[in-house]
């Protein structure tokens, strides 16, 4: 190959950057990113960057030393809009082609936005940008708060807009937030820091609409209150959405590429086009996709080398990982939980969630499948060690 395109200036596209010089690809390299920023780290920005600001800088993921040793190309603040019939060629928002040999899809997801007109004070929280919005709202003054959806980035800009001395109110349409990742008695336990950290939490109910001080005749106003499904209203300042994202495929219609809620691809990252991969957040790899850190740094090893190959010569299969920081305490799962699966506490009482912690493990068939903490990292780090291992064993004899 003597040249290849990245699409997606992100975590999962700068890896597999760094996976192509490092695995012997010495010919044209080139970065297409559709913000204007270098790749960023964005797990701060519902946590530290709100509550602190300050440096941008410490978003970086890399330095001047080595971007010069990377020696590529940087196209930023440019949309990738189409890729050609044969996967060669990315066409630009701004009219230009890359041509090329290869191409490595990392354009990641945005976030889901409610239907209906913007109004100002209505946030989502995906991108540098979005968090420079918001924590401008939030260091004018006391602000009431309402975040739209339990998830792990609903929950850890509850947790930051506490801190900050907002008055907070999460509404989650499920009977509790995360029970699909970590099962209804452990979701419950989670959903406790809520309570403990000051922020008031109402599930099973959905929203309406948002209101806003617009004339009826007029749109786009200001948003002053959240209409619950159930009829009530919660007067807002300030409204997140944090409600999921779609991957970014819409620039890949036409193209060969099987989409589906991502790019469809094997267990190697390797898509319909063998001079084509995906890694990262819009990547459906071997029927599942995932939005973690871990998944966006793991991947692009494993598609690289089958890119160069020109076939899938290895799979990638680690074990799943994420974590979160709520309310001052960190939460982190690790595992491949099912329905069914029972939890044994390991450690400390979820009653203590908020002050002590604990560690469960999920067990099936006498066999450990998965493991949550809260505030116990040490403990939990020597069982997810235990897991990948079982996992790679598991791996190797298939």
């Amino acid at each position: 190959m003597r040249t290849v395109t990245v699409v997606g200036a992100s975590l999962a596209g700068l890896h597999a950057a760094r996976e192509l010089r490092a695995q012997g690809f010495d010919g044209r390299l080139v970065v297409v990113g559709a913000e204007p920023h270098r790749p960023y780290d964005r797990p701060p920005l519902s946590k530290g960057f709100l509550t602190e600001g300050g440096d941008e800088d410490r978003l970086a993921l890399s330095d001047e030393e080595e971007t010069a040793e990377l020696d590529a190309e940087w196209i930023l603040g440019t949309r990738a809009r189409a890729l050609d019939t044969r996967g060669r060629k990315v066409v630009l928002d701004d009219g230009r082609t890359l041509a090329g040999d290869g191409v490595v899809i990392a354009t990641g997801a945005s976030a889901r936005r409610l239907p209906g007109p913007a109004l100002v004070g209505v946030h989502t929280l995906r991108t540098l940008d979005d968090a420079r919005a918001l924590r401008a709202e939030l260091v004018r003054g006391p602000r009431r708060v309402v975040v739209i959806g339990g998830g792990f980035i609903g929950a850890e800009t509850a947790s930051s807009c506490v801190a900050l001395g907002h008055d907070v109110t999460v509404v989650e349409a499920a009977p509790l937030p995360l029970a699909s990742h970590l099962g209804a008695e452990m979701a419950a336990a989670c959903a406790a820091l809520h309570a403990r950290g000051g922020a008031r939490l109402l599930t099973g109910v959905g929203v309406a609409a948002l209101r806003d001080d617009a004339p009826a005749s007029a749109r786009g106003g200001a948003v002053t209150a959240v209409e619950l499904s159930d009829g009530r209203l919660l007067p807002a300042d300030v409204v997140v959405v944090g409600i999921g994202a779609t991957p970014h495929t819409d620039w890949l219609a036409g193209s060969p590429l099987a989409v589906a809620d991502g790019v469809l691809c094997d267990n190697g990252c390797v898509t319909a086009l063998p001079q084509v991969v995906a890694v990262g957040d819009v990547a459906r790899a071997g029927g599942v996709r995932t939005e973690h850190w871990t998944s966006a740094t793991e991947q692009p090893r494993v598609a690289v080398r089958n890119l160069l190959a020109g076939h899938t010569v290895e799979t990638a299969r680690s074990l799943p990982y994420f974590w979160s920081d709520q309310y001052g305490s960190r939460l982190q799962f690790a595992g491949r939980r099912r329905e069914g699966d029972t939890v044994r506490i390991v450690e400390g009482s979820p009653e203590a969630v908020g002050e002590d912690g604990f560690l469960a493990v999920y067990e099936r068939g006498g066999h450990r499948t998965a493991a949550l903490a809260i505030d116990r990292a040490r403990p939990f780090m020597k069982v997810r060690r235990e897991l990948a291992a079982a996992e790679a064993r598991e791996t190797a004899v298939v």
